[in-house]
């Protein structure tokens, strides 16, 4: 799970609609959420329930598992299309290329392993509203890598950026933190934000995640 160890979150209560067809694991995920004081507002054990819950509630947060009835990626891409306002976040226990990139081409703007732990899901979850990708720790190089062999068109978004404003975006917009594009590109972290200013500036938005959108043309 990656985000900056010194964010603090104030605000509102994270709200979350949960999808897994185990009861047991999604008893266990609620517990850790209703820990870290958010709220869950419903629990689907399937693809078109994960759709109907976040349409009748609309939560900040979809969390779904791949592979319940239905199909997980099916449902990120159907509540990433009819429900923007609402993040999706991937928990699953596969860790195939397949499936992490799928998901992130349906919209996911997470990517977590359900051994990780679950302390840290909250954590995770608020990055997520920042503009930050939730990836798990040993899924972020191949996210990179993927991004260096197989760069996208250039949007007419992309085309207002220099092109090392769009390499820090396409490595954040991948999962990356901060501190690992410095380490990427041999910038400081310093750099790296005031590259991330720069382009909320020439793009016209407040955050990360509504210059993601822009960028890929949503």
């Amino acid at each position: 799970m990656t985000g900056e160890a010194d964010d603090v979150v104030t605000g509102e209560p994270l709200s979350v609609v949960l999808a897994d067809d185990h009861a047991r694991l999604r008893a266990r995920v609620r517990a850790a959420l209703e820990t870290a004081e958010c709220v869950v507002l419903g629990e689907a054990a399937t693809a078109d329930q994960a759709v109907a819950l976040v349409a009748e509630h609309g939560p900040q947060v979809a969390l779904l598992d791949i592979n319940m009835p239905g199909d997980g990626i099916a449902a990120a891409r159907r509540i990433s299309t009819s429900h923007p306002g609402t993040a999706v976040v991937m928990l699953t226990q596969s860790e195939e290329d397949e499936d992490l990139f799928d998901s992130l081409r349906a919209g996911a703007s997470g990517y977590l392993l359900k051994d990780g732990d679950p302390a840290g899901l909250a954590q995770a979850l608020h990055g997520v509203l920042r503009g930050e990708a939730a990836l798990a720790p040993s899924l972020v190089s191949r996210v990179l890598q993927e991004f260096r062999t197989s760069r996208p068109r250039r949007s007419a978004a992309a085309a207002r950026l220099t092109n090392r404003e769009l390499q820090v975006m396409e490595l954040l917009a991948a999962g990356a933190s901060t501190a690992e594009v410095a380490s990427e590109l041999f910038l400081s972290t310093t750099t790296v934000r005031v590259h991330v200013s720069s382009v909320l500036r020439k793009l016209r938005v407040t955050n990360r995640e509504n210059a993601f959108r822009v960028l890929r043309g949503r």
